[in-house]
């Protein structure tokens, strides 16, 4: 009966030991500090929006870019039909960035 207890107690201890491991890798002490401060949530969550958006304007822009000088050098080729499709659009955005004083 003791050996019994013993070998219990001893699998108990392993599985609380292993526990306490995979809710350090958790981090869900940290977890828990962060929402006892909603101010340092909120700031982090504000940043991090800030940072994505950031993000997303500056890859929009380049993308459009590639695509614009793109397109201009599928005008100089002049392949029918499409150059002229192709020279209108980019009139018309080189006509806003102007009228935008970009």
């Amino acid at each position: 009966m003791h050996d019994l207890r013993s070998g219990a107690i001893g699998a108990l201890q392993d599985r609380i030991e292993r526990l306490s491991l995979d809710l350090e890798k958790m981090k869900l002490g940290e977890y828990v500090d962060l929402l006892n401060r909603p101010w340092r949530l909120f700031y982090i969550n504000f940043l991090s929006g800030l940072y994505r958006g950031l993000g997303i304007a500056v890859g929009f822009t380049l993308l459009s870019a590639l695509v614009l000088i793109l397109l201009q050098r599928l005008v100089v080729l002049n392949l029918p039909g499409m150059s002229g499709f192709i020279a209108e659009i980019v009139r018309l955005v080189q006509l806003q960035l102007k009228i935008r004083g970009i």
